[in-house]
């Protein structure tokens, strides 16, 4: 079984895909080694989830560049947000043993600072807003400290107060009505979990969720503390340049603190499986299914990928039926990391690497997981062409102007396709997926056309990258 494992690891290793420009195209396979050398990554590791268990754990390279200490399963990296629903986790057994409501307002938890009001507006936030970060809440993130500045105490980054490096956490936009990230929110629940406990809160973390899970490796300690600095990976933000001082501070423990190997946070992503299948003594299958259930749409207009995620409590929700994925990034100053899991199915992985430059390599590494074991979704669907009755494309032709002036001429290529000619450019295939919905290879574009409650093509959209340009056609 070992051998098999063995194979694995070295066929992953060896079979990274780097993305191009295209769609749906990736360059030759290459190896870890290569990519981590083209990023500029001193040092990586993967944690993989198989058939509800974790399969397998590895370090590559050095902990800091230009040093031997090589990386291991046991090195501990700084896991930016994925801090957060790690910290979210824990709510939910506070929650579990009553001693915390989702769905209560916050400012009555909260002791040693307050959800300020705004005039004589006083908002209402619950812990479900603040963790599915529809809140309204400010701060999207937090830089740290580097080890020689003074750190500021969490109430003073709440209220943006000397030395805090960034602003106050106010509410600006209605709590609850829609997605935008704070880890100014998570900051927010910190302070509620220490004011309920009167505790502090790396012993929270410990007792709930640390210790009945035996991660040996894992601690929300800022700063951290002499004998586990001997296991940390040092921070590279950019071309294997380490930080002053090894790595930053992050006081704000909850959204950005969190000190992990890829195994405990594959133990943690599995333990989340086990619970929605009901087979956790950690964690109530309500209470799991809860965290990855919809709370709120984080949507998305980037058409070509199909991208609509939604946010659960806690975690980013992707796919769909037996294929929904739950998920998180993370992203403090020379540390980047991913985890995902699949909801029904006992298979995930984490990689944590000590480089901003690195970021992709992290998708790369994910991908050549994902193709090796089988994921199902995981990879963006490949378009099929439909075929559409020449009666029904002749409807799009003719000439579509946009209120910018830039002007498009559909006409028919035959064999069921449809040429577009933008201003200037020669003429693009378009293949159709529906009568109405086509989509190039050429170039990352779709083409999608309205009609009128008549059945009249009246408008034409073209998608790309995430926008659109709307023409009407003329006369």
């Amino acid at each position: 079984m070992r051998k098999n494992v063995e194979q694995k690891i070295t066929r992953i290793i060896n079979s990274l895909l780097p993305e191009t420009a295209f769609r749906n195209r990736y360059a030759k396979k290459t190896s870890l080694a290569d990519r981590m050398s083209y990023y500029k990554t001193p040092g990586v590791s993967v944690g993989v989830v198989n058939e509800y268990e974790v399969e397998w754990a590895r370090g590559f390279g050095v902990r800091e560049w230009g040093q031997l200490h090589p990386v291991t399963k046991d090195t501990v990296f700084q896991a930016g947000s994925i801090s957060k629903p790690v910290f979210v986790i824990a709510i939910m057994r506070l929650v579990q043993e009553g001693a915390l409501d989702l769905d209560e307002d916050v400012n009555n938890y909260l002791i040693s600072w307050r959800i300020p009001a705004n005039d004589s507006w006083q908002p209402k936030i619950t812990l479900r807003q603040i963790l599915s970060h529809s809140a309204g809440l400010t701060v999207h993130g937090f830089p740290g400290y580097l080890q020689t500045e003074t750190l500021p105490t969490v109430v003073q980054v709440l209220g943006g107060e000397y030395p805090a490096n960034t602003k106050p956490v106010q509410t600006n936009i209605v709590p609850g009505t829609q997605f935008r990230y704070s880890g100014g929110g998570t900051t927010v629940a910190q302070q509620l979990v220490v004011d309920v406990l009167n505790k502090p809160f790396t012993e929270i973390m410990h007792e709930l969720v640390f210790e009945p899970l035996g991660l040996a490796h894992s601690s929300y300690e800022q700063p951290l503390p002499a004998e586990w600095a001997k296991m940390a990976a040092t921070a590279h933000p950019w071309k294997y340049q380490p930080v002053a001082g090894e790595w930053h501070i992050y006081p704000e423990m909850a959204a950005a603190g969190l000190w992990s190997t890829p195994s405990d946070l594959a133990r943690i992503g599995l333990e989340v499986q086990l619970a929605i299948q009901g087979k956790s003594d950690f964690m109530k299958k309500d209470l799991a299914r809860q965290m990855l259930t919809p709370q709120i749409s984080r949507g998305s207009t980037r058409v070509l990928h199909d991208s609509h995620e939604n946010m659960g409590i806690g975690f980013f929700l992707d796919g769909k039926d037996e294929t929904i994925r739950f998920k998180h990034g993370g992203w403090d100053e020379g540390f980047v990391a991913h985890m995902i899991f699949y909801r029904e199915l006992g298979i995930g992985s984490v990689v944590m690497i000590n480089s901003n430059q690195g970021h992709d390599l992290i998708f790369e590494i994910e991908r050549a997981i994902a193709i090796e074991y089988g994921w199902p979704d995981y990879l963006p669907k490949e378009k099929v062409v439909s075929k559409v009755p020449d009666e029904d494309l002749r409807k799009t032709l003719g000439t579509y102007v946009a209120k910018s002036g830039l002007r498009f001429k559909v006409e028919h290529g035959g064999d069921g396709l449809l040429l577009l000619r933008a201003t200037g450019q020669p003429p693009i295939e378009l293949y159709p997926e529906s009568e109405t919905k086509f989509f190039a290879m050429v170039v990352n574009s779709e083409v999608t056309f309205k009609k009128t409650k008549m059945g009249k093509v009246e408008e034409l959209i073209l998608h790309q990258d995430g926008t659109q340009t709307s023409a009407r056609r003329t006369k």
